[in-house]
């Protein structure tokens, strides 16, 4: 079922659909920390990096997203245009001996995961999109979509005037991770295993450098490329998710909860959310797939 509609094609036409995530995405300058030129031939240890990546996450500052980037051995820190030079600061001062081991990349826009009204499947209070239909080993149809979304939803609807039955929330991991999902009560909508037509036969995790695909309810479909793995977003209100899988690929407000997998028909994970648009572009963050299906005990359809 394709968004903006007010009733659902056969059935969910497609295994995927997508949420909010987005506050604007743009192409990102980077930017050196404070003497940078020091430490550029520097070599970190992994304890080292995973020291610096702590202090980041107990500097506890909103906007943030960080990750070891493999090709130059330091911790990327990605920050949205509402971190403040003082906030920077902040983070230099708790990485202590380990700040060089820092690399500071702006990028315009605010990290969020955002619900809004629109398409693809509604709660009580708001639109996200399906990721992927799956079933337990006992025959039990679901689908899975971003945590953010299932947290606190009840019943899950097909339209926007909320007369199509889905199912109900089953789970949710929020934040920490950001996965949840809805067992299917209505036995009349098709579950198809497609995203956007390209049948999906299994779940891995993408490589840094892998072309991936992302189909959103707001932007439709829109491709990019894995820049790191194991990235960790600071959403803001104590909603710090981890492990994500971070991407060049743009997102808007109304596409989370949707599908990211490769034109090979593997599923590599769910929206999470991210900063820019589809105009300039972004970046945006994904739950891995395979540890939701991990989690449940469920398999794609």
């Amino acid at each position: 079922m394709r968004t903006q509609r007010t009733t659902p094609r056969s059935g969910i036409a497609r295994r995927t659909r997508l949420i909010a995530v987005a506050a604007g995405l743009v192409a990102a300058a980077a930017v050196a920390v404070p003497n940078a030129s020091a430490s550029d031939a520097q070599t970190f240890s992994t304890t080292e990096l995973k020291q610096a990546s702590s202090a980041v996450l107990e500097a506890d500052v909103p906007g943030t997203a960080w990750a070891v980037d493999q090709k130059t051995g330091k911790v990327l820190v990605t920050v949205d245009s509402t971190v403040s030079e003082a906030e920077l600061a902040k983070i230099q001062k708790a990485a202590g001996d380990n700040a060089g081991a820092l690399t500071i990349k702006h990028t315009p826009g605010k990290f969020s995961k955002l619900i809004q009204g629109g398409d693809a499947i509604y709660s009580g209070s708001g639109r996200c999109s399906l990721g992927f239909n799956v079933r337990s080993s006992s025959g039990v149809d679901y689908f899975i979509t971003a945590g953010h979304c299932t947290s606190g939803s009840g019943t899950w609807y097909g339209n926007s005037s909320r007369t199509t039955v889905l199912g109900s929330a089953a789970g949710t991991s929020f934040p920490g991770n950001d996965y949840g999902i809805v067992r299917y009560s209505n036995t009349s909508i098709a579950k198809p295993g497609t995203a956007n037509g390209v049948d999906i036969t299994r779940a891995a995790t993408p490589a840094v450098g892998t072309t991936v695909i992302r189909d959103g309810s707001t932007t439709g479909t829109h491709s990019g490329r894995v820049t790191a793995l194991n990235a960790t977003v600071n959403y803001g209100s104590g909603q710090t998710v981890s492990g994500l899988i971070q991407t060049t690929v743009c997102a808007e407000p109304g596409d989370s909860g949707g599908p990211l997998y490769g034109s090979n028909g593997t599923a590599y994970g769910l929206t999470s959310g991210g900063s820019g648009n589809c105009s300039s572009g972004g970046t945006t963050f994904f739950q891995p797939v395979t540890e939701a299906l991990s989690a449940y005990g469920v398999s794609l359809t």
